[in-house]
């Protein structure tokens, strides 16, 4: 597809996510496109609506759970269960991508929550579960190659809410990008990044 197109979209399937993660999706991307994390990290097997309208918008995933899915297998002997952590985020990675189809460019990185509360858990024979994203602000900071999405969210496993997010913020930068992994390169080492 077309990066016009891609940007008009308001829903995914898993080959279209697979194709973002691989950098195979949009025929023409801009120089520093997006990517989702591959699988196993990728959270959610499809994209069911994106909505914007100014500085706010809308972006609702979801994820079938396996009985053999990896986390469950690990997490914990005896009393599997998917790790709460995995469901923040699959929210920051839901906020990436909604930079991405906005404009942004760059790489994504999680820069944070106000507050998490957990009141439910996922389990093996659970079937679906939901990530809705209310995103309250996005901004484009051209003159620094940044991106900034902050949003809420509600997670619910079949279609009972256990989880909420607030005020999770995700950036897209510029220049970041380690794509000659694993040599030792100019973006090879972490730390704090200029701000």
């Amino acid at each position: 597809m077309r990066y016009a197109e891609f940007r008009e979209r308001t829903s995914f399937s898993y080959e279209e996510l697979l194709g973002i993660a691989w950098g195979t999706l949009v025929e023409d991307p801009p120089r520093e496109f997006i990517r989702l994390p591959t699988p196993p990290m990728l959270m959610f097997d499809r994209i069911i609506d994106v909505r914007h309208e100014g500085a706010r918008g809308r972006i609702v995933a979801e994820q079938d759970l396996r009985v053999g899915d990896w986390f469950f297998q690990c997490h914990f002997a005896g009393d599997p269960v998917q790790p709460g952590c995995l469901g923040v985020d699959a929210v920051w990675q839901l906020l990436g991508f909604y930079c991405g189809l906005r404009g942004g460019q760059g790489s994504g990185r999680a820069l944070g929550c106000k507050e998490i509360e957990f009141y439910g858990q996922i389990r093996p024979h659970n079937i679906r579960v939901r990530y809705e994203v209310e995103v309250r602000r996005y901004s484009d900071l051209k003159e620094s190659g940044t991106a900034v999405a902050i949003g809420s969210a509600r997670v619910l496993v079949d279609e009972e809410p256990i989880y909420s997010i607030h005020d999770a913020k995700v950036g897209l930068f510029v220049g970041i990008a380690y794509p000659d992994y694993p040599r030792h390169s100019a973006n090879s080492v972490g730390g704090v990044m200029a701000r």
